[in-house]
């Protein structure tokens, strides 16, 4: 099987996935997963397409991830990884993934902070006199 990759993105993190067939190794940038998320939530975040598609300990995961926060971060490993199942065997996997919802990208933003006031939507205290 020759290697997949694809890319995750969530709030301002962007995850470069490249899967193949392996033993189950989880490598996110140049770090074992229990390495780089020490939360074991956001761990089994990353986790879940592997859950969901019983693959666990199927293929190796090289991952590049930048920017963001550790939320975003495995979230956008998340949809990384269930692209790359998806691209590897649409049959097999792609309904499982689209079912729990791994396929489609987050699209919420942070939005941006506007001139003259302390926030996005925050407007500083309103004095009649």
């Amino acid at each position: 099987m020759e290697q997949k990759n694809a890319l995750g993105r969530r709030k301002s993190a962007v995850a470069r996935v490249y899967l193949s067939a392996g033993n189950g190794k989880l490598e996110i940038n140049g770090r074992t997963l229990e390495d780089f998320f020490k939360e074991e939530s956001l761990r089994y975040i990353v986790m879940q397409p592997f859950t969901v598609t019983k693959t666990e300990g199927q293929f190796d995961v090289k991952v590049t991830v930048v920017g963001g926060g550790t939320k975003g971060q495995a979230e956008a490993i998340r949809l990384g990884i269930a692209r790359a199942l998806s691209d590897l065997d649409r049959e097999a996997y792609r309904s499982a993934l689209k079912a729990e919802g791994f396929l489609t990208r987050d699209a919420r933003e942070v939005e941006r902070k506007k001139p003259g006031q302390p926030g996005a939507r925050r407007r500083f205290q309103f004095s009649k006199r």
